[in-house]
C-alpha cells in the first residue's frame, strides 16, 4: 500500500477504484467494492455518473493520496462512517464519530413504527446517540415537540450538530436514563445498550474497537436498561403513553415479559427486513405499575 500513490500517480479512475477494492479485499474488509466505491466517492467529490463518464480519465494526485489513507484506515477496521464523516438514516444525513454509535438500517424499524403514534404527540429519545431516533421523527413525524436525552455530553454534541443539519427544533437533556427528565410524554423510545457483556469481544472489530462501550453494554445478560427503562417509564409516560424499544435479535420475548410485568399492554414484536425481531412496543396502562 505504501507504493499505491505513485503508482497510480498516472493512473485512471477506473484502475485506482479497482486497486482500493483489492487492497480492501485483501484486508479481509467486509464488502470490499461497496467500502472501496464510497470511499472513492468521498475522496474524489465523484458519484456513479460522473464516475462512468470519466472512468479513462487520470485522477488528482492529492486526491490519489486521501484516497490511500482512507483505505489504509479502513483497512484497520475504522469504519467506514468514521473516515467519511457520516452516513444516511431514513433518507437524512447524518454525522457521527467515536462517541456514538453508527446508525445502523436496523434502527429504520424503530423510526418505522414510532412514526405510527408521534403525530401532534411530545415525543423522549432516551440514550440518543447521534440523535438518529428523534431527529428523524421530528423530520418526518409532525411531533408536537422532541427531547433528546443522553448520559455522554460528547454523544448529545454529535445530536445537537444532526439537528442543526437536519434543521429541527429539540431539546437536549443531559441525562442518565430519566435521572433529569422531567414532565410526562406520549411517546418513548429508545435504543439502549443492549448487547450482553461476555459477548462485546466477539463483536466485529469495527463495533467492538470503535463504537463507544458506554453505548453496547447492557450487563451480564443484555436487559439491564430494559428492567431500569421500564420500571421508571410509567413515571414519564401519559396515561395511554407508548413505549418503543429497539433490541437485539433473541431479546423479544424477554422485553416483552418485562413489559408485561410491568403492567404494560398490547406488547407486539416487530422484525426488521430480515425476519428477526427488532422492535417491542406496548401501551401504558392507566394502573401500569409503580414499584
Amino acid at each position: 500500500m505504501s507504493d499505491m500513490q505513485g503508482e497510480l500517480a498516472h493512473a485512471s479512475y477506473a484502475d485506482i477504484l479497482k486497486s482500493g477494492e483489492g487492497i480492501l479485499e485483501e484486508a479481509g474488509v467486509p464488502e470490499p467494492r461497496a467500502n472501496a466505491w464510497y470511499l472513492f466517492s468521498h475522496c474524489f467529490h465523484m458519484d456513479r455518473s460522473r464516475f462512468f463518464l470519466h472512468r479513462d480519465e487520470y485522477a488528482d494526485v492529492h486526491c490519489i493520496k486521501e484516497y490511500k489513507e482512507s483505505l489504509a484506515r479502513r483497512s484497520e477496521r475504522v469504519p467506514l462512517e468514521h473516515i467519511i464523516q457520516g452516513t444516511e438514516f431514513m433518507g437524512l444525513p447524518f454525522y457521527v464519530n467515536r462517541h456514538v454509535l453508527v446508525p445502523r438500517q436496523d434502527t429504520e424499524c424503530v423510526v418505522e413504527e414510532a412514526l405510527k403514534y408521534c403525530a401532534g404527540k411530545s415525543v423522549l429519545d432516551l440514550c440518543t446517540g447521534s440523535g438518529c431516533i428523534g431527529i428523524s421523527l421530528a423530520v418526518l413525524g409532525n411531533c408536537r415537540e422532541v427531547t433528546l436525552a443522553d448520559i455522554s455530553s460528547e454523544a448529545l454534541e454529535v445530536a445537537k450538530r444532526n439537528a442543526k443539519e437536519n434543521d429541527v427544533d429539540v431539546t437536549f437533556v443531559e441525562s442518565d436514563l430519566f435521572s433529569r427528565i422531567t414532565g410526562r410524554y406520549d411517546l418513548i423510545v429508545s435504543n439502549p445498550p443492549y448487547i450482553a457483556s461476555g459477548e462485546i469481544p466477539g463483536l466485529m472489530p469495527e463495533v467492538r474497537d470503535y463504537d463507544p462501550l458506554l453505548a453496547l453494554d447492557g450487563g451480564e445478560d443484555g436487559l439491564l436498561f430494559y428492567r431500569k427503562i421500564i420500571q421508571e417509564s410509567c413515571y414519564y409516560l401519559t396515561e395511554e403513553g407508548q413505549l418503543c424499544f429497539e433490541i437485539g435479535c433473541g431479546q423479544g420475548n424477554s422485553v416483552r415479559e418485562l413489559m408485561e410485568q410491568q403492567g404494560f399492554v398490547q406488547v407486539e414484536i416487530r422484525q426488521d427486513l430480515a425476519g428477526l425481531d427488532r422492535v417491542v412496543l406496548g401501551r401504558r396502562r392507566q394502573t401500569c405499575l409503580i414499584n
